[in-house]
């Protein structure tokens, strides 16, 4: 039987392109992405479970049929009905991209309305893995349904990784946005900060102070990305500094770090070492960033 991954967040309609007002449909969203590069890295001895919420609308239709002709699983993704996906469109301005979102009927926000699902969901995994996003948009009591099966999951054996993934317009207010990443990360055995995301919220100085904050709370493998910088990779007992190769060409950045994950935690799925697991997602990120969109198609990672 094959060891089973949980991914737990929002899927959402990615529109990009925008050249002579020209849009490509694709789907993503950060823990989506993640899902794909496990998915496309890990072989058939794991399987890779998304769990979110979809409506019954034909968007929602196509989004299962895409993740389940793409080997991810689809058996714990709940029916909200008069809901659906939530939509982005990505357009490059000044050499930088922009993100336009609709997501107020988003079915995702509700994915954890369902104690009972959401136990089942999570249950017998080895590695469960959410956001910061996938936090900011459920309700407060939502939230706390998600981070009590989480607890319950990891109190059962599985393994929880976590990327704070700040989105500040997702939140009521910073000190709530701060409260409620530093109260989940407690929870977790691998956590993936980005410093430029974090330094801004929490006053850190370096990489080895957004490193230090969360090995404090107890996590015991944290993985600070630095963008075209080095990442450090910290544990109580070991620290290593891995920088991506240089030159890399940039087409589009959109899913870097969420690839950098996915081919972080399979290789440390796999056994790898820390520095061995670095140097894996950098070269991943690197291939991801040489093309559109936050989806490449497997094989150019594997």
């Amino acid at each position: 039987m094959a060891k089973r991954i949980v991914s737990i967040g929002e899927c959402m309609i990615e529109m990009s392109g925008g050249e002579d007002r020209t849009y490509r449909l694709g789907y993503a969203g950060d823990t989506l992405n993640t899902a794909w590069y496990l998915r496309a890295l890990l072989g058939k001895d794991w399987s890779v479970d998304y769990v979110t919420a979809l409506g019954e609308d034909r968007y929602s239709g196509d989004i299962r049929a895409f993740l389940a002709d793409n080997r991810i699983g689809t058996d714990h993704i709940q029916t909200i009905p008069d809901r659906r996906p939530g939509l982005y469109m990505i357009h490059q301005e000044k050499g930088d991209r922009h993100f336009t979102y609709w997501r107020d009927s988003s079915a995702a926000k509700l994915l954890a309305d369902d104690k009972p699902a959401l136990a089942k969901a999570v249950e017998g995994a080895e590695l469960v893995y959410f956001s910061g996003i996938t936090l900011a948009i459920l309700a407060p009591r939502a939230r706390g349904r998600l981070l009590g099966a989480i607890v319950k999951a990891r109190d059962n054996g599985a393994k929880i990784a976590f990327d704070t993934n700040l989105r500040p317009a997702l939140w009521s207010s910073p000190r709530v946005m701060a409260g409620v990443l530093t109260a989940a990360a407690s929870l977790c055995d691998i956590v993936l900060p980005t410093h430029t995301d974090e330094a801004p919220l929490f006053g850190d100085k370096s990489v080895d102070d957004t490193a230090d904050r969360y090995l404090e709370l107890g996590v015991e493998e944290v993985v600070v990305k630095d963008g075209s910088k080095e990442a450090l990779i910290a544990t109580p007992s070991e620290r290593v500094r891995v920088a991506p190769k240089p030159n890399a060409k940039v087409v589009d950045a959109t899913g870097a770090g969420d690839s950098f994950n996915g081919a972080y935690l399979s290789a440390r799925i796999n056994g790898k070492s820390l520095q061995e697991a670095a140097e894996a997602a950098h070269q991943t990120a690197g291939i991801v960033i040489g093309h559109k969109g936050a989806l490449v198609a497997p094989e150019l990672v594997q």
